[in-house]
């Protein structure tokens, strides 16, 4: 009778034995093949958080163990520097953007030398960022409290939005410093600018124009005015822009007309700016500036509502103002070419009543979306276009399009020339004569990128105040190259006068 009842207890052990070494088995696999294409990358990061510690806290290193980019020339610090760029250029290439990203969303708080940007913010007045919005701190207090985003200080609705990019990169910065703000570590703020690759300038200059460009009363000089004077003397004083002439300052001007009495004084400076449309080039231009999507003012709308080919009956779709002056005038002749045709919507709309969520549903069901030039080489209606998942069809000659050195808008856009487009016939046949397959692929493409498109609090990997700031990183890099090339000779010939005078 014993002997009968041992049986099932071993048994049972060494059926516990097996379970536990396949367990470790099974375990050690996985982690050995993560990199091959048998575990699929999102189990394994599924696996990889649900092994982490929500209680760890992330190290942070003090700002005087970094690595400065010192523009007098250190060439040991400034080769460090360079090598810790390289190695985080390297991480976000398309081909690992994703892994890139997924890492940066574990941070809670940046480690200023792993940043990719490090950038020097001015403590400007309120008068010239949050105080444009009605925010009123207490005394003394230049920067409101980012740390619950449902706090934070509201921007004006309506067009306004739509250029309302220094809002939402000065909000980044500021919750750079921020522990409880979860984002990506692409760029940090610094407080001692001898830290820092960038300078960067919070002046909210779109709002500035939109609501304080006319003359009110008895005024004789506008608010906007005044405070672009007073910005101009205010840089013009500091250190920072004496050291190398403005040309590593950040200065947003997305709207057309902002900065328009400040800007040719200060053409020395990166400005982030929505097209070249009304800038001569000595002051704006690809070599040194930046290109910044709008704000888009439709609903974007989610991938798995996103309808397809067969469920968009209309072929192509344009509602906005059709009279435009300078380059506007394609709209015209389009509107004429294509108004009588069944399956085109092409009429007049504004922002007014129902006008930004009819123009949503309008976009959404369509296969096409015209982005059309007007009174400037751009547009808020090809980001519009590319929320609703809406093939874009750009016909605008000039237009620059925002980071176009990363992004190939060919898989995800039609481009069409305006002298072919105002003849009889031409947008039609090419439209009609796209099939679903194409389409489709398009379409695709379109969902896989939008995201690279969205302003949001807090910013999020690859969003579109995430590829900013990367951009921002490639164009200073391109800067200090220039200045590195021409202290070649400068600082051989002034050693040399040195010795000799010694």
């Amino acid at each position: 009778m014993v002997e009968k009842g041992l049986l099932p207890s071993r048994f049972l052990f060494y059926l516990v034995t097996i379970s536990m070494f396949l367990l470790i088995l099974s375990s050690v696999f996985l982690l050995e093949f993560r990199n091959t294409s048998i575990i699929p990358t999102s189990v394994f990061k599924l696996f990889l958080v649900n092994s982490s510690s929500a209680d760890i806290k992330p190290n942070v290193r003090s700002e005087q163990t970094t690595l400065p980019l010192i523009p007098s020339g250190n060439t040991q610090i400034n080769s460090e520097r360079s090598m810790r760029s390289g190695r985080l250029g390297c991480q976000v290439t398309n081909s690992s953007r994703e892994i890139y990203s997924f890492g940066k969303q574990r941070n809670i708080v940046c480690d200023a030398s792993q940043a990719l940007l490090r950038v020097f913010m001015y403590d400007l007045p309120p008068e010239f960022h949050f105080g444009l919005v009605g925010w009123k701190g207490k005394v003394n207090q230049t920067w409101p409290n980012v740390d619950n985003p449902s706090r934070i200080p509201s921007y004006p609705g309506g067009l306004n939005l739509q250029h309302s990019i220094e809002y939402w990169l000065t909000l980044d910065l500021l919750s750079s410093n921020t522990p409880n703000v979860v984002r990506p570590c692409t760029v940090i703020r610094v407080k001692n600018s001898s830290l820092a690759d960038v300078i960067f300038v919070p002046f909210f200059s779109s709002l500035s124009y939109n609501r304080h460009s006319k003359l009110h009363l008895k005024e004789k000089v506008s608010l906007n005015q005044i405070l672009q004077e007073n910005l101009v003397k205010f840089l013009k004083g500091q250190e920072e822009w004496k050291r190398l002439g403005g040309k590593d300052h950040l200065i947003i001007a997305h709207h057309p007309n902002s900065m328009l009495d400040a800007r040719s004084k200060l053409g020395s400076a990166m400005f982030v700016l929505a097209d070249f449309g009304r800038y001569p080039g000595d002051i704006a231009n690809l070599g040194k500036d930046i290109i910044a999507p709008y704000r888009h003012l439709v609903r974007t709308i989610p991938n798995r509502e996103s309808a397809p080919f067969h469920k968009r009956p209309i072929l192509a779709y344009f509602q906005g103002a059709i009279y435009r002056k300078d380059g506007g005038i394609i709209r015209q002749e389009l509107f004429y070419l294509l108004k009588d045709e069944k399956d085109i919507h092409f009429t007049f709309g504004s922002i007014r009543a129902n006008g930004i969520k009819s123009a949503g549903q309008g976009m959404s069901s369509s296969k096409f979306c015209l982005n059309i030039a007007g009174d400037t080489p751009s547009s808020n209606r090809l980001f519009d276009a590319i929320a609703s998942h809406c093939v874009p069809v750009i016909i605008s000659d000039q237009i620059e399009l925002p980071f176009e050195d990363v992004l190939d808008y060919s898989e995800f856009c039609l481009f069409v020339r305006g002298s072919d487009a105002v003849k009889k016939g031409y947008v039609l046949k090419l439209l009609r004569g796209i099939k679903q397959d194409k389409w489709t692929r398009m379409w695709e493409k379109l969902r896989e990128i939008a995201h690279h498109f969205e302003y949001q609090y807090p910013s999020k990997p690859g969003d579109a105040v995430d590829m900013i700031w990367e951009e921002v990183s490639r164009k200073i890099s391109s800067i200090r190259f220039k200045l590195h090339r021409n202290n070649r000779y400068s600082r051989s010939q002034f050693r040399l006068q040195n010795d000799s005078s010694s």
